[in-house]
């Protein structure tokens, strides 16, 4: 077994650099095109959702259970149907939940757009304020970031670990500074290190006691469901109720959508929150909107029918994306265990691992595989303003390539590591 790199001498790193080096040069040459930036279902994941284009046609009956055609205009917040499934879904009676279309990360656009612009519930417009600022856990999911960043919100890192945010940072800062008016989390397999919140870190967050009355935790729990195995699952505490218990109701918007469930780009979002944060909402939505697409909403009830048809559905994502994972987790392991380069997690489930090299190599790993033919998510996306201050973490993304693609994919993400490493320490 290879020693630790930082334990070799000047010559044996020379030594391995030559060979990293003339390994790099062999895969440079092979002109491959392999993508592992985003996190994308592959299109056998998509190819389980086709049987939702055979549940209507132009025989089937459009009407929801109460009666309303779901051809027309009407029901800004949902038909009855779909809020029970996406309230199972989210753990909450249906009577606590808005569908949108078919975005929850447009939904969470338009709560910052309308905070910003009219305020939370009678408060202050935040645009009228003097300093607006959100608590971002990190690394973290970089469409987050992008929005508070658009609109011009400071931003404040709060380091993860794999209970959740520091709650010691959370609590001061939320309970002595009233300029702090939310927190970004995705509180279940988390982008990108796939920790779920303890129920510790839920019970703090469920207490908090904001200096701001307009604060508010965007509890975007996008992978509730995402499952890897059956028997090996994340349990994450159910927020509204704890906040509701600690007498904190209004505190949490909770976000979530079917988009890895069905097809990303014709799923159905919703959130949950508090009748009056639901009642602030709709305030806006009678004007937004004389409905969300309520054919879709029925397309998706008929065919999934309950929580259980989700759950198996969820089974079969988790039979083509758990080899993936694995196989990369394997490489990893294998490739890189002991070297003293990098640390990784092992998710139970979501869509990304998080890698962290040495400090100050993810820039030099990113451009690495990105001229082997290899692209990478950005190095510092996973952070505010794309600023990673240790130039550390890495999301891998393993779901949308082949099985066979992504071992090439991750073969040659290893040999980057270790070649940037070794330049690194030859450097230091």
């Amino acid at each position: 077994m290879m020693k630790e790199y930082r334990l070799m001498s000047k010559e044996e790193l020379l030594s391995l650099k030559e060979d990293l080096d003339r390994q790099y040069e062999q895969v440079k040459a092979c002109g491959l095109k392999l993508d592992m930036s985003r996190g994308k279902p592959a299109a056998d994941q998509l190819d389980l959702s086709m049987g939702m284009m055979d549940v209507l046609n132009s025989e089937a009956e459009l009407k929801c259970e109460t009666g309303v055609d779901c051809r027309n205009y009407g029901v800004i917040d949902g038909i009855p149907e779909a809020k029970r499934l996406l309230g199972e879904m989210s753990e909450v009676d249906p009577d606590q939940i808005i569908i949108y279309g078919n975005s929850s990360l447009n939904v969470m656009f338009d709560s910052i757009a309308r905070s910003m612009t009219h305020g939370v519930m009678g408060h202050t417009p935040w645009m009228k304020l003097d300093k607006v600022k959100f608590l971002c856990p990190v690394p973290g999911y970089d469409r987050h970031f992008k929005i508070t960043e658009y609109f011009g919100i400071e931003m404040i890192n709060v380091p993860m670990s794999e209970d959740g945010p520091d709650m010691d940072m959370v609590e001061e800062l939320v309970s002595t500074d009233p300029s702090v008016k939310g927190i970004w989390c995705v509180p279940k397999y988390s982008n990108p290190q796939g920790y779920t919140y303890s129920r510790q870190t839920v019970d703090r967050f469920a207490r908090l006691k904001p200096a701001a009355p307009d604060f508010r935790i965007y509890w975007d729990n996008a992978y509730s469901i995402h499952h890897l195995y059956d028997d090996n699952q994340d349990f994450l505490e159910e927020i509204l109720h704890e906040c509701a218990k600690a007498g904190n109701p209004d505190i949490v918007y909770k976000f979530t959508s079917t988009s890895k469930v069905s097809f990303p780009g014709s799923g159905i979002a919703a959130v949950a929150a508090s009748q009056n944060n639901l009642e602030d909402f709709r305030r806006y939505m009678r004007i937004q909107t004389i409905g969300h697409d309520k054919v879709n909403q029925l397309r998706h009830v008929r065919f999934f029918k309950d929580l259980d048809g989700l759950h198996e559905h969820m089974r079969k994502h988790a039979r083509l994306i758990r080899p993936k994972f694995e196989l990369v987790l394997n490489t990893l392991d294998t490739e890189l265990g002991g070297l003293g380069i990098g640390s990784w997690t092992h998710p139970h489930g979501g869509y990304f691992i998080s890698f962290d090299s040495m400090d100050g190599c993810a820039k030099a790993i990113v451009a690495k595989a990105k001229e082997a033919g290899v692209v990478l998510t950005e190095a510092g996306a996973t952070f505010p303003y794309g600023k990673d201050p240790r130039d550390s973490n890495i999301r891998i993304a393993p779901t949308f390539p082949t099985l066979e693609e992504l071992g090439k994919a991750v073969e040659i993400f290893v040999l980057c590591v270790k070649l940037a490493s070794v330049e690194k320490l030859l450097k230091d």
